[in-house]
């Protein structure tokens, strides 16, 4: 059985419903499973947990990656990319997080829209809101990166922002090389061009994909693109 929207969601009308109603979350929880066709929330949450986008997503990288997440603003790449290095560290990978979007207490807040105990992988979680963020400042922080590690840069246009910094065909270029020579895995989100229109297509594609600048999009061995919480996967070839 498939859900009207992402479990976040979800759980934002429940909390929502308590506070309206003055019951007590469990209940309203119940009664948005129902909406949903399920019994109970532990079910819908059972049901989640079995067919999970982040699991399957995440049964699908290898070391070496560099993966493109795309998605317009809203529709939850940085919460799938945080589910992703949430899966990393629950087999003991570390994972790190290099943005100027967010800062720490909005990740902390992702963590708990997600489910996650920030408390429990913090240990393995590194986050990076440097201006210096940069292929060549990544590389520098990730120099004694461990195989298996999971990156997420949020978002690939950050890195083109600086004209300091080298050419984005460059900075992508070198970071596939190190993610190959590393055995890590690097994700890029992405922002989508604005002339997409999801009336045309149910998802973005790869030509949708923002490019202020020129960029070799084959590049990426792995893209995966966001809508209404639902996924579409591709491996390049």
């Amino acid at each position: 059985m498939k859900i009207s929207a992402p479990v976040y969601h979800l759980k934002r009308k429940a909390k929502l419903l308590s506070r309206l109603e003055k019951i007590p979350l469990h209940k309203a929880l119940d009664r948005i499973a129902a909406g949903e066709g399920f019994d109970s929330w532990s079910l819908l949450a059972a049901k989640i947990s079995e067919v999970s986008h982040s699991a399957k997503l995440f049964e699908q990288l290898r070391a070496g990656d560099l993966v493109l997440i795309g998605a317009r603003p809203g529709h939850g790449k940085t919460l799938l990319s945080l589910e992703l290095a949430v899966e990393a560290m629950k087999t003991g990978k570390s994972a790190s997080f290099f943005t100027l979007e967010y800062t720490r207490k909005d990740i902390v807040d992702c963590f708990r829209r997600i489910g996650a105990d920030w408390e429990k992988f913090k240990g393995l979680f590194e986050f990076d809101t440097s201006d210096a963020i940069s292929a060549d400042y990544i590389v520098g922080r990730l120099a004694s990166a461990a195989r298996g590690t999971l990156v997420v840069i949020d978002y690939l246009q950050i890195l083109d922002q600086n004209r300091d910094k080298p050419e984005l065909m460059t900075q992508i270029r070198k970071l596939k090389s190190f993610a190959k020579d590393k055995g890590i895995i690097i994700i890029l989100l992405s922002q989508i061009d604005r002339l997409y229109d999801p009336a045309a297509k149910p998802f973005p594609e790869i030509t949708d994909v923002r490019l202020p600048n020129p960029l070799d999009l084959s590049l990426f061995n792995k893209t995966c693109f966001v809508n209404n919480g639902e996924i579409r996967f591709q491996m390049a070839g």
